[in-house]
């Protein structure tokens, strides 16, 4: 049982439309007792939208918790049991009005693990053909074309705050740097 803890009790504290809050009893390894707050959530995907010239399509919109508008790449809430692949390329085309011709799996992220159980899958979208955005009821967004490059320098500067984001940016900067080499 070494770093691992050992669930005693489960009561569901909360019960929203998107999170639900549980207050756990845990044993830790040393045989103590303590109390794990825990938020379980379906998940989510992002996709970053690659054009043929290094252009990254973003989505800037505001965020009620930070209270502030965010520049991000198209992202979703997963439904539970849905296929994140699926949800992907839905929010890709809701969001951007986008499909495309590549559509590739660059890993997964765990954005909060000290209590919340969210996962969020990442997408790279290349070879973009637009359309027209098929925003849900009370979604706002703008789009922006920033050059990839670009947006790196932005993530060092601290110019884009959202983790998956980040993240996603700069996986697909190592991908494509040795899909050259």
């Amino acid at each position: 049982m070494h770093l691992e803890e050992k669930t005693l009790s489960s009561e569901q504290k909360f019960d929203g439309k998107i999170v639900k809050l549980y207050v756990d009893s845990v044993e830790l390894e040393d045989g103590k007792k303590s109390f794990r707050e825990v938020i379980k959530h379906p998940g989510g995907v992002c996709v970053l939208p690659l054009d043929e010239e290094g252009n990254v399509l973003f989505v800037r919109q505001f965020r009620y918790p930070h209270k502030k508008v965010l520049l991000e790449i198209p992202a979703g809430k997963l439904e539970y049991g849905e296929n994140p692949s699926e949800c992907g390329i839905r929010e890709l085309k809701e969001e951007t009005g986008c499909t495309c011709d590549r559509y590739e799996y660059l890993g997964s992220l765990i954005p909060t693990p000290a209590y919340c159980g969210e996962v969020i899958h990442m997408y790279l979208a290349r070879g973009l053909h637009y359309g027209e955005q098929k925003l849900d009821s009370g979604e706002f967004l703008d789009i922006e074309k920033i050059p990839l490059d670009r947006a790196v320098e932005m993530i060092m500067n601290n110019e884009i705050e959202d983790s998956k984001t980040q993240i996603a940016v700069l996986k697909t900067r190592l991908k494509l740097d040795s899909e050259r080499a």
